[in-house]
């Protein structure tokens, strides 16, 4: 089946990603292209909506990433947010330059383009638009006055002719303008963040009232459709598939056994830096499912790889690289094995590397940064489109138990990535154990599902302490609790003091080893949510 598509420019804002989430959340399908993608094929996708994300540059900037202009005259409503009204406003003739200061955080946007309603759209020939189109359609049952989150270093000091200006701003005079008449719409702020209010009803509007969706796309239909792609990719051939026991490798399983049936193996590979009792519980777990499975215990061989591994980037190629060549081994000996199936989700693949557009990378992920430039096996992905929140949405749908739909996301390469410095088995102990009591609090207090994730991280700090009127110089641990809705970005969740006390107490008095515990109270961005 054919969706509705909006189309998603990447100019290489960090926040690029959020727009097609939001969109995904309205039931419109969205697509995230590189800007410089050529206008014969974004005309052959046959869009009902352009976005234009932000970006880092400025559009006078040499080397400022740009799309072909033909854009704006494709016949389908354009929307310019931030560095793309920028762009937008440069293309057309309008003006732009350096604000008098840069704005970042949050301003207050006043929508002043309300009056008059024109006839525009039976004359302009814009697909999918409305008959009728307000100036300030976008702000459509949106209050005159909002908070939204600003970023950016210029400004439009001009708008194009035939634009009108329909928000202001104290440190920006057009702070949205639009062209009803050509269905060009922009704004300064970033409505797709959380901070902005009524952000969500914008995109909507945008995506309804303007690129007249009707929100055809849902988790139902991607099951349906993914399960044919996967039919048509495997044909004859065999899967085997990398599961780790979350949500993401299970519910690309489920996906992929309804696909090609006992085609499908299972392997579980147990790389000696899961949690405490994690294998067994994976197994147990697992096994309900009567899916086709392999446990392989290669904990020896990872260990020994990660000694003396420090770097974070390092451990995770470490790790990715072995992943994979524990894979070619167990496959050979399952006979012929044409593709590896992973449960990689849109955020791994946008902070691994900019696959698309020009976004930075933040690190590699087990999942795409680790693979061998030459790998036997070709890859199945099934969730590669898809942010955590829908794959919940997904297992639900498949009707998997809530204890794995609601499992917090754990990284591949583990606990290593928790440990800062080396990865060595007494350290990993500490770990363990810390961590496990960080879990039962959270759970004991029902905090566990309101969480994205929980955790404790071993920090290569040891500091003096005092037990039993003896002195100690022993490591400390921080606790990370973060609450997000997809990842991309995360706040520190605000756990009760009394929770945090016990947590610290249960650590301090039961692992020995440990003797300090602090709590993380950074975000992301700026920070990531794990610390390697």
């Amino acid at each position: 089946m054919a969706h509705q598509t909006i189309i998603v420019l990447d100019f290489g804002s960090q926040y690029t990603q959020l727009i097609a989430r939001r969109l995904r959340e309205l039931s419109v399908y969205s697509e995230v292209w590189a800007p410089d993608a050529p206008i014969e094929e974004i005309r052959d996708r046959r869009p009902v909506g352009i976005i234009l994300s932000g970006g880092p540059k400025s559009v006078s900037q040499a080397g400022a990433p740009k799309c072909d202009a033909a854009v704006y005259r494709l016949g389908c409503p354009v929307l310019g947010i931030c560095y793309g009204m920028q762009l937008m406003a440069d293309a057309l003739g309008g003006r732009v330059a350096a604000a008098p200061q840069r704005e970042f955080g949050h301003a207050t946007v006043t929508i002043t383009g309300r009056a008059g309603i024109r006839e525009s759209a039976a004359t302009s020939g814009a697909r999918g638009a409305v008959a009728v189109a307000d100036p300030a359609a976008l702000f459509a049952d949106v209050p005159d006055e909002i908070r939204v989150w600003a970023s950016h270093g210029d400004l439009v000091a001009a708008a194009p002719d035939g634009f009108s200006v329909v928000a202001t701003s104290a440190n920006a005079p057009i702070a949205a303008m639009s062209d009803p008449g050509r269905a060009l719409y922009a704004i300064l702020f970033h409505p797709e963040v959380v901070h902005t209010e009524r952000g969500l009803e914008i995109l909507r509007n945008f995506a309804f009232g303007i690129c007249g969706c009707t929100g055809d796309w849902t988790m139902a239909s991607f099951v349906e459709e993914a399960t044919a792609r996967i039919r048509a990719q495997v044909g004859g051939g065999r899967v085997v598939c990398a599961l780790s026991g979350g949500v993401d490798s299970t519910v690309a399983a489920v996906i992929i056994h309804r696909a090609v049936g006992d085609r499908l193996t299972c392997i579980f590979v147990d790389n000696g830096v899961l949690r405490l009792d994690e294998a067994i519980q994976i197994r147990t777990r697992l096994e309900r499912l009567q899916l086709p499975l392999v446990f392989v215990d290669a904990s020896g061989l990872f260990l020994d790889r990660l000694a003396g591994v420090t770097d974070p980037e390092r451990k995770r190629k470490v790790i990715g690289a072995t992943f994979i060549e524990v894979f070619d081994t167990q496959a050979a000996k399952l006979g012929r094995v044409d593709f590896l199936a992973q449960g990689t989700l849109y955020p791994d693949v946008i902070e691994s590397i900019a696959i698309v557009g020009q976004s930075s990378m933040i690190k590699s992920h087990h999942n795409v940064g680790g693979l061998p430039d030459r790998m036997r096996l070709k890859l199945v992905e099934p969730l590669r489109e898809l942010f955590k929140d829908e794959v919940r949405a997904v297992g639900r749908k498949l009707g998997l138990e809530e204890e794995f739909v609601v499992r917090q996301p754990f990284p591949g390469p583990g606990l290593a990535v928790r440990i800062l410095g080396e990865v060595t088995p007494s350290r990993l102990a500490l770990l363990r154990r810390a961590d496990a009591i960080v879990s039962e609090e959270v759970k004991r207090e029902g905090w566990y599902t309101r969480l994205w994730q929980s955790f404790a991280v071993l920090l290569p700090v040891q500091s003096v302490g005092v037990m039993g009127d003896e002195r100690t110089y022993e490591y400390t641990v921080a606790i990370r609790a973060v609450e997000s809705r997809d990842g991309m970005t995360a706040d520190w969740a605000r756990l009760p003091h009394d929770l945090l006390a016990r947590m610290s107490s249960r650590i301090v008095n039961e692992v020995k080893g440990i003797n300090r515990v602090v709590y993380d109270i950074s975000s992301k961005p700026p920070s990531t949510i794990e610390w390697e």
